[in-house]
């Protein structure tokens, strides 16, 4: 239904069907009710413009991601989108690499009010440009959160699911564990780090190694491993993801040895792979992260002045055949 046709069926301007377009005051409620109307018998997608001009919302939310082949963030998106649909709205998908440049082309969409907020996955340490460039518009961070500041965020706690990870090991008798890590600047990979070494000082365990993979990739981390391999080799592996520690667990069986039975191997975030694969690991709730990213975001758009949330979910430890 073009503008044009809309004017007509109103019988009004096509300036004055603009106007109401664009939410403008300038138009008389008498008008403004026709073109409304005119929307409406013209079956224009179930009146959703007319929806969006009598409350000046696009009913649309930009996801901007990491990682979009990262199983994890791939699980939460589909979250956000569930919850999203649930209340209306739809989603636009950007997948940012954390690059702030590309994140920048994407929040342009909340200039132009095509979006009515924002959720992201991006690192930690462009939280501060992040906020430089949205500004006042409703914000939740996802999975990657700060301690203090004005954006809601939810995930999980890093630091006590790793520590209990290599609790788990060290109580399984292994006394040289290592961590393969991905990128420091996302603040999941110093939480989990932090825990891995935190429990290997309270247990007064000397070998303490960690490899960072270049991507949080099955070749990254197969690579990580062989770097492992090469020299005083642990006996136990914990990866802060399970894409990782399939890596992890390939290079172990390519060297001739055996999971868990020569080196127990522990991943990070209950994926569909860790099933496939037999994996320990632990398990976030992904889909529920994303939802309740959609349920603080909406309450920000409904309520501007809403106090900040951080709400912290539960995540549970699978124990399957690689330990």
């Amino acid at each position: 239904m073009s503008i044009q046709k809309i004017a007509r069926l109103a019988g009004v301007s096509v300036a004055t069907v603009s106007r109401v377009l664009n939410n403008s005051d300038s138009v008389k409620a008498k008008n403004r009710e026709r073109v409304l109307q005119a929307i409406k018998e013209s079956n224009y997608q179930p009146n959703l413009l007319a929806r969006q001009l009598r409350t000046a919302r696009s009913y649309m939310v930009l996801v901007m991601v990491s990682n979009i082949a990262n199983p994890f963030c791939a699980e939460v998106v589909k979250g956000i989108e569930e919850e999203a649909e649930k209340n209306g709205y739809r989603i636009l998908l950007c997948n940012s690499g954390s690059d702030i440049e590309r994140s920048r082309s994407g929040l342009s969409l909340l200039s132009g009010k095509i979006v009515d907020g924002i959720i992201t996955m991006d690192a930690f340490s462009k939280l501060p440009e992040l906020s430089a460039l949205i500004g006042a518009a409703p914000w939740v961070q996802c999975a990657e959160y700060a301690d203090a500041g004005t954006v809601s965020c939810v995930g999980i706690n890093d630091v006590d699911a790793s520590q209990h990870v290599v609790s788990q090991l060290a109580d399984g008798g292994h006394r040289r564990i290592a961590l393969i890590n991905h990128d420091l600047s996302y603040k999941y990979a110093r939480l989990r780090e932090r825990g891995y070494k935190s429990v290997l000082h309270l247990r007064e365990l000397d070998y303490q190694r960690v490899e960072y993979a270049s991507e949080l990739s099955s070749s990254a981390g197969m690579k990580a491993m062989q770097k492992l391999l090469a020299e005083d080799p642990p006996d136990a592996v914990f990866a802060v993801s399970d894409t990782l520690a399939a890596g992890a667990m390939r290079a172990i069986e390519q060297a001739g040895l055996r999971v868990p039975q020569d080196i127990a191997v522990v991943g990070f975030d209950g994926t569909e792979l860790s099933e496939m694969i037999a994996l320990t690991t632990i398990q976030q709730p992904s889909r529920e992260i994303g939802r309740k990213a959609v349920d603080l975001l909406l309450n920000k758009i409904d309520n501007p002045d809403a106090p900040t949330e951080r709400v912290m979910m539960d995540w549970r430890y699978v124990s399957r055949a690689s330990t």
